[in-house]
């Protein structure tokens, strides 16, 4: 048995099978619903159900309240039709550009960056190439059925190979794996591209680029897209972490900021020790743009990383600062304990 969704105010129509989820029938189709994790966990599919009935899945509470359910809302990657639906929700022109696909990836070097990061370069299948935007994600396919989502840290047009930026997470079903046994031609499997967290190249708009520990990597492809692309538009990249080491591309940040017309970078540390004699800026990332942009009014803000850095910066650069709402580019990186299945 097959469901018709009925997205408004677009009126764009899609089918959901027995048991799919609406966000899962909407990639299929190539709908473009804005979405970061798929697992219930960051609320950035959110919208609303005007008819029809579905049963929402495992989902944490702050992404969607009872308060909120009993009021319509819907978290459609975890919510499964149980008749023809009709939804409200806003969609984005580019998710949809190019196809899902699942490749196999042979694993051409593992870069240790900190003592708990590493970086994975992944190479495709001989005459095969991803497209995808930059600043979207995959997710690697594992053989319990589990998946496991990093953000691609390189712009689309340097794909010869694709690398992802993992932190280990200690007891995590995968990033054990990856710091333990995973080793140089291994043979991995992943579903992309995925995700509407990507750079907007429509707008003028002076950029603050917000990232903090791995949340680098998208931003780091949406930079290097910018500089490919030759834009003239300002960025200001803010990279937080507890401790210098977990800043373990300063170097490259320091470079841009040197060579790239109206970049500036801001590195904070919010947790800096004694023996680091760290003498630049401290405490939270999100703080110090606010330090340095009273009026965001006019700029576009891509932010990733932790949810509680995602978060607090939406809250109060839009609540604070000026900044439009339908300007605030987000992807909160969950754990792989948000994820336990």
């Amino acid at each position: 048995m097959s469901f018709q969704v009925t997205v408004q105010p677009s009126g764009r129509q899609f089918t959901c099978e027995e048991g799919e989820t609406i966000l899962s029938a909407a990639i299929r189709a190539g709908v473009g619903l804005p979405y970061g994790c798929k697992n219930g966990a960051c609320s950035s599919c959110k919208g609303k159900l005007i008819a029809g009935n579905v049963t929402h899945g495992a989902h944490q509470e702050k992404a969607l309240p009872v308060s909120e359910e009993t009021r319509g809302f819907s978290l459609f990657c975890c919510a499964t039709p149980h008749s023809d639906i009709t939804i409200e929700a806003r969609e984005i022109a580019g998710v949809g550009e190019f196809p899902v696909r699942k490749m196999p990836t042979r694993i051409a070097k593992i870069e240790k960056v900190a003592d708990d990061v590493v970086i994975l370069s992944l190479q495709l299948p001989a005459n095969e190439r991803l497209q995808y935007l930059a600043g979207q994600y995959i997710e690697f396919m594992l053989r319990d059925g589990k998946r496991r989502s990093y953000s691609m840290a390189n712009a689309p047009h340097k794909d010869e190979q694709i690398s992802v930026h993992i932190r280990h997470m200690p007891g995590g079903v995968f990033t054990d794996q990856v710091f333990a046994t995973l080793k140089e031609r291994d043979i991995l499997r992943f579903e992309g591209p995925l995700g509407s967290f990507f750079l907007r190249e429509d707008s003028e708009k002076p950029i603050i680029l917000l990232a903090s520990g791995t949340g680098f990597a998208p931003i780091k492809a949406i930079i290097e897209q910018m500089i490919h692309n030759k834009s003239d538009r300002p960025m200001a990249l803010y990279w937080g972490g507890r401790r210098p080491q977990d800043l373990y591309m300063h170097a490259l940040c320091e470079e841009w900021a040197r060579s790239i017309p109206h970049f500036t970078y801001v590195p904070v540390i919010s947790n800096a020790h004694q023996e680091d004699q760290w003498v630049g800026r401290s405490g939270f990332v999100h703080q110090a743009v606010m330090t340095d942009f009273a009026d965001l009014s006019g700029y576009q803000v891509y932010a990733c990383g932790a949810p509680i850095v995602v978060e607090s910066a939406q809250r109060d650069f839009i609540g604070s600062c000026n900044l439009p709402a339908d300007e605030f580019y987000a992807d909160s990186f969950t754990s792989e304990a948000d994820l336990a299945e």
